[in-house]
């Protein structure tokens, strides 16, 4: 028979555990793996953080970029039919070297996606998407090359894009794996160096990391912990159970997961308030406080005993069967703004060179609309997708990588427009875990399948 105290505890372990949700269960339960961190090559000793930017719902990215010239656009209008955006309002730009005999504007709401591309922060990578091996239209008809499995489920699919490995069981991310082997590069950190400003994730999922999440106004803690006696007198008893020497191996990690959690929460928030304010200006939408946190959380990197770190962010609402031209851009204007204002940031605190954000997406649309011919038109899930880079650190002013054939009926299509991936994600994260200092040995470690690929460096880093 269960003894009072033992009830009280579990009850109490049961609500702070949803209580601290905000650093991540799953993290939590990988940590109980208790494997060391591989420690990279070398000890950098300057700093870099990485920021993964996830458009949740399979950006339409076949109106991200798009021919301009005469012969490519009336390809582009002749099968995208009342989905194709008019001509005359998309923003031109020149590649500094991609040349496939078309030219190539942008949506119209990324009015400063555009200038950042002109000023050589920023790229664009075309055609990417999860991939277990090369595959061919050919070998992809005749079934003799293995695919990753769910091609077109939003939630496989952002699994797989956030893991890298499509042909195994989830276990870890790629952001996760990362952080393993980097994270000797922090010394005494004070919180993880995974930090999570969009809720739980799969791409920061690691082995010894724990993801850490905050929200745009800091982060997360206990309520109920002060503003009282009472709640004082309330927060020492809970300390004092989550440091009770347990016997049941769960419960002893669960305390000390969570008086980690809340001695972290504590020391972020008590750094943030002394922090200068920052005066770039965010725009007020989701995604914008994000960025803006982000760009806080950086600023106070070195009194967090931090020289690595890995954020993740999100924007949701891409998945659009209806209405999408309105919805779509609303969208991208709130990506651009909020892209726009953190790289100012970066450059108000003088670690432009030293910051990376990437975009990544379940999947981008099919080419073709799904059935209506009128303003309500939407799109159905596609495959192989275009995506933003953005740094000093980038070789921007580029395209990298290949823009299929934009056709129906193509050498890339599998049907409707839905492209065959010519770079796989695995090579896009390799690229960008080689700059943020994972050696060649250390890179399979990281992404398990990136001996099946060419390209472990497609070039858009510097």
């Amino acid at each position: 028979m269960n003894s009072p105290h033992d009830l009280s505890r579990r009850r109490f372990i049961g609500r702070a555990c949803a209580a601290v949700g905000a650093t991540g269960m799953l993290s939590a339960l990988a940590q109980l793996r208790m494997i060391g961190a591989l420690a990279a090559d070398a000890a950098p000793s300057d700093y870099k953080a990485l920021v993964c930017f996830f458009l949740y719902g399979g950006n339409d990215s076949n109106n991200l970029l798009v021919p301009v010239d005469t012969s490519g656009y009336s390809l582009y209008a002749a099968d995208r039919t009342v989905l194709a955006l008019p001509q005359s309002t998309l923003l031109g730009i020149t590649p500094r070297t991609y040349s496939d005999g078309r030219s190539w504007g942008l949506h119209p709401s990324l009015v400063e996606v555009q200038q950042l591309f002109g000023q050589g922060s920023l790229a664009v990578l075309a055609n990417t998407g999860t991939l277990v091996q090369p595959v061919t239209l050919a070998q992809y008809k005749a079934g003799t090359v293995a695919l990753p499995p769910q091609l077109f489920s939003h939630a496989n699919q952002q699994v797989q894009w956030q893991s890298s490995v499509p042909d195994q069981a989830f276990t870890t991310g790629w952001g996760g794996r990362l952080a393993d082997i980097v994270n000797a590069l922090n010394a005494n950190p004070k919180i993880s160096m995974s930090v999570s400003v969009a809720g739980q994730n799969s791409f920061q999922v690691g082995r010894s990391v724990a993801q850490f999440a905050v929200s745009p106004g800091g982060a997360v803690v206990l309520a109920g912990t002060g503003g009282s006696s009472l709640a004082t007198t309330r927060y020492a008893a809970q300390q004092g159970i989550l440091n009770l020497q347990e016997q049941n191996l769960f419960e002893a990690a669960f305390g000390g997961i969570t008086t980690g959690a809340i001695t972290g929460s504590q020391a972020l928030n008590s750094i943030l308030s002394s922090a200068p304010k920052l005066a770039t200006v965010f725009p007020s939408t989701n995604i914008g406080t994000q960025m803006q946190m982000v760009a806080r959380m950086i600023s106070v990197a070195p009194q967090l005993g931090l020289s690595r770190q890995v954020f993740f962010a999100s924007l949701g609402g891409f998945d659009l069967h209806s209405d999408q031209l309105g919805a779509h851009a609303t969208l991208l204007l709130q990506l651009s703004q909020a892209l726009n204002s953190f790289s100012a940031a970066t450059s108000e605190l003088g670690v432009q060179n030293q910051v990376t954000t990437f975009t990544a997406s379940d999947f981008s649309r099919t080419f073709n609309t799904n059935g209506t011919n009128d303003g309500t038109a939407g799109s159905d899930h596609g495959w192989g997708s275009h995506h933003l880079v953005m740094g000093g650190a980038v070789r921007g002013g580029d395209i990298y990588g290949q823009v299929p054939l934009l056709e129906l009926g193509g050498p890339e299509d599998t049907g409707r427009g839905r492209w065959i991936p010519t770079t796989s994600v695995d090579e896009y994260a390799a690229t960008l875990a080689t700059w943020f200092g994972v050696s060649a040995s250390n890179l399979p470690v990281v992404l398990p399948n990136i001996g099946r690929f060419a390209a472990p460096n497609l070039g858009f880093m510097g």
